[in-house]
């Protein structure tokens, strides 16, 4: 009969174990606590630094008269498979700012206004008065970065969208990490989730900026 072979632990059990390792935990989430706690503080004195209380007025904007028509032509075209370009100036793209549809934060008409191109840099410069959360995100109390945004464009799986890629406040400096944070999120997404808008953005294939408007093409 074959003797069964036991396997008995050589190292001695300590009642301190199980303290030691309860301890570690709570120093882990003692850190993540503290740590997130100081990071959002952090952030918080930063955006203070170059936000303000108060919201400025952008200029008006004035329908363009032929836009829509431009606008329906090019959807059906692009809706169809068929090639189509379309060339939009300032007046136009504040005029599509005037369109957007309301975000949680508002509406874009009462934030951004487009003032000019650079075709060398491939970047839209905008005017913005632009909502920002304080740190009590609960209470509905804003603070506002009034400046300048240069957006670059780029294609994506939604079609085009518009990307933060510089931030100028006069007198003040913004964060890298700033702009870097606001540059995740989709701008054009108003436009993208609207079912009439979403399948025209998706049938275009190449965006150019040129120094007197933008051009928006179903041909790569």
């Amino acid at each position: 009969m074959e003797e069964k072979i036991q396997k008995v632990p050589t190292g001695e059990f300590h009642s301190g174990y199980g303290c030691i390792i309860m301890s570690a935990v709570v120093v882990v989430f003692g850190f993540i606590v503290w740590w997130s706690y100081y990071t959002l503080n952090t952030m918080n004195a930063a955006i203070d630094e170059f936000t303000q209380k108060t919201p400025v007025k952008l200029a008006e904007i004035t329908p363009v008269p032929d836009l829509q028509a431009r606008l329906t032509e090019f959807a059906a075209q692009a809706t169809a498979g068929k090639p189509a370009a379309l060339k939009l100036s300032v007046a136009d793209l504040n005029a599509l700012v005037l369109m957007a549809p309301s975000e949680a934060n508002g509406s874009y008409k009462d934030m951004l206004r487009v003032k000019s191109f650079n075709a060398g840099k491939q970047v839209i410069t905008t005017d913005t008065s632009m909502p920002m959360n304080t740190k009590n995100f609960t209470d509905g109390s804003k603070r506002y970065l009034v400046g300048e945004i240069d957006f670059a464009l780029e294609m994506t799986e939604m079609g085009p969208d518009a990307k933060p890629v510089a931030i100028r406040v006069p007198g003040k400096t913004v964060l890298e990490e700033m702009v870097k944070g606001m540059a995740m999120y989709g701008w054009l997404g108003p436009y993208q989730n609207d079912a009439t808008t979403s399948p025209v953005l998706k049938a275009i294939k190449k965006v150019k900026v040129e120094s007197d408007g933008v051009v928006v093409s179903t041909e790569k």
